[in-house]
């Protein structure tokens, strides 16, 4: 009989007295048949009980599930005490129209000079072309929405013809793409633009619903049970904006993976290097973005989805404060760890959209009590005086665990650089509990997936999922009523220590990720691949901003020694973007120099 562990209540716990450990995953690497045969045996009534017991127990979660008492009462959904107003912001009426908000938001940009942008800047080996540079092409007449479509256009039928099948999109109809680009275009030739976001391409991942285009969520079948008849509601405000959009992206499949492997239609690559992942799971949007065929893409974070991919290739992604944003029309739009957040290649381009999207539902309006939106006001030197008054809290030992110190230096420098230029302090912190932290999410997210697809699967579409999704539907399904409920309770504990470090800190600096993009073994193209370790490395900062639903942002800072991109991430405050978003403009001012062109790259803005 397992010995019963008592834990102290959360404000009891010393945190000088607090050790780091190094989370090893204890999970086979499965490829081909042995992951075949894996699926089939955890499937199996009795056997598939057995090994879920003993890999559960192999990482000490059933210790903490099962025998442990924890004082604290369980937390079913983010709880977030008052928070104080951010400064040097401004405040966005998220009652109103999207594209008055993205107007406010534009003119909270620093100075644009077009001189800069299209004749070159010697000084940046290679630059993004921004949503700014997109709207003054085409008022100057430079170029025009539809001539950018038939750029969009020629590069996806590139994709389209390669092997094996590396799509960036799952749902893609030119003419669809054509007529939205010409009537933007007519409303420039008017002289009627709707926004600032008018002609401006944009990717939507494929668990997310974007009329008339199918919801797939990477599946063979999903479609087939869901029915798409409009958008989801952060589409909506985009399409109220003027955006056009390319069609649905690529995905790991239901958003179980973090590295975008999805044999079902293929797997995407990463910009930068071929024979890499793009990690995931909104792989699509990320290498969509990263090869400069869209401005920016929507995708839905419950485990790093937006972040992970944004580091492993090189761009900027935003996971908003739970109910920031309106999840209704997602595919996980049920859940209590998920978001609907922007990915773009620029921190200004990301504050646009956001501009866009944000805005609670009455649901979460009324449970959860958010603050006031607003976005960083840029324009002002005053910016920078209140970067100067940041405190950034800093767990060294947890910073410092990752797969090459490459990812660990590259981000001190940066720290380093924002100390010396911006006057920012770097406070030394501790973060109780990261194991607990860690299972708690796992099994939150996993019954979350289980309550939502059951349904379907029993249905008998279960077996055509692909065998690394079936692997973590057996796991996911082995948690009991009791495991969630626990789960709830190490919620509310790992909440309170992260309040507490925030009477102390205003952000929380960490890397994105644990590793680099990872190398695509061949053998897991055809039938994936299941690897607990690469998991664990790609989510090993990722999980407070999920279980907690804090925003947090992954802004690009350089690359290892393998050219592969490296990104910081900047954990805030319960409601606090516009501090995370001046932070990251900051960070990416640092790092602009060192900007290389992918090796996937398509000027759509430019192309003869």
């Amino acid at each position: 009989m397992a010995k019963k562990r008592v834990m102290v209540a959360a404000e009891n716990i010393d945190a000088s007295a607090v050790k780091y450990d190094r989370e090893e995953i204890k999970a086979p690497h499965l490829t081909g048949f042995s992951l075949k045969l894996f699926v089939w045996i955890v499937e199996a009534p009795i056997l598939g009980s057995l090994i879920t017991s003993v890999l559960k127990k192999q990482n000490k979660m059933t210790q903490l599930l099962r025998n442990t008492y924890i004082p604290e009462a369980p937390m079913f959904k983010p709880e977030f005490p008052p928070q104080e107003p951010d400064t040097g912001v401004v405040v966005v009426d998220e009652d109103g129209k999207p594209e008055d908000r993205v107007e406010v938001a534009f003119k909270c940009l620093p100075n644009y000079d077009p001189a800069t942008s299209f004749n070159g800047d010697a000084s940046l080996s290679f630059r993004y072309w921004k949503i700014r540079d997109y709207a003054y092409a085409y008022r100057s007449k430079i170029a025009t929405p539809s001539m950018v479509a038939e750029h969009i256009i020629s590069a996806l039928e590139e994709f389209s013809n390669k092997t094996p099948p590396q799509p960036l999109l799952l749902s893609f109809d030119a003419e669809e793409l054509r007529n939205q680009a010409a009537a933007s275009t007519k409303r420039f030739e008017e002289g009627n633009p709707i926004s600032i976001l008018d002609g401006i391409f944009v990717a939507i991942k494929d668990d997310i619903d974007c009329y008339p285009h199918p919801s797939k969520g990477g599946t063979t079948w999903m479609h087939e049970v869901r029915t798409v008849s409009k958008d989801a509601a952060c589409v909506s405000k985009l399409r109220s904006c003027g955006v056009i959009f390319i069609g649905k992206a690529n995905m790991h499949e239901m958003g179980m993976g973090t590295t975008g492997n999805n044999p079902n239609y293929g797997t995407t690559r990463n910009p930068h290097a071929l024979d890499r992942y793009t990690g995931g799971s909104s792989s699509g949007p990320a290498a969509i973005v990263a090869s400069g065929l869209c401005s920016a893409a929507l995708g839905t974070d419950g485990g790093g989805s937006v972040r992970i991919p944004s580091s492993l290739c090189g761009v900027v992604g935003l996971k908003t404060t739970y109910g920031r944003t309106d999840i209704s029309g997602a595919l996980c739009d049920a859940g209590t760890v998920e978001i609907i957040g922007p990915i773009a290649s620029t921190v200004e381009d990301v504050v646009l959209v956001y501009s866009a999207i944000l805005g609670a539902s009455l649901a979460d309006r009324i449970s959860l009590r958010p603050s006031p939106p607003s976005v960083p006001d840029l324009s002002l030197y005053e910016s920078l005086n209140v970067l100067g008054s940041l405190r950034l809290g800093k767990y060294t030992a947890w910073f410092n665990d990752v797969h090459s110190t490459d990812i660990s230096d590259k981000c001190e420098d940066v720290l380093s650089l924002l100390s010396k230029n911006h006057g920012c302090e770097i406070a030394e912190i501790v973060i109780p509990e990261l194991h607990e932290m860690r299972t708690a999410h796992l099994v939150s997210i996993g019954s979350e997936c289980v309550s939502s697809l059951s349904p379907d699967c029993e249905d008998g579409n279960g077996v055509r999922l692909t065998y690394d999704t079936r692997t973590s539907m057996a796991l996911f399904r082995s948690f009991s009523a009791s495991d969630y409920v626990t789960a709830q309770c190490i919620r509310r504990r790992i909440m309170y220590h992260h309040m507490e470090i925030f009477k102390k800190v205003d952000v929380i600096v960490t890397p994105t990720t644990g590793m680099t993009a990872p190398k695509i073994p061949p053998s897991a193209l055809k039938d994936g691949e299941t690897d607990m370790q690469v998991t664990g490395d790609l989510m090993r900062f990722i999980i407070a901003a999920n279980l907690l639903g804090l925003p947090a942002i992954s802004v690009p800072v350089g690359y290892d020694k393998h050219g592969l991109p490296i990104g910081l991430q900047l954990i805030g405050r319960p409601w606090g973007e516009a501090s995370i978003l001046r932070l990251a403009s900051a960070v990416e001012e640092l790092c602009m120099k060192s900007k290389k062109r992918p090796a996937s790259y398509f000027d759509v803005l430019k192309s003869k």
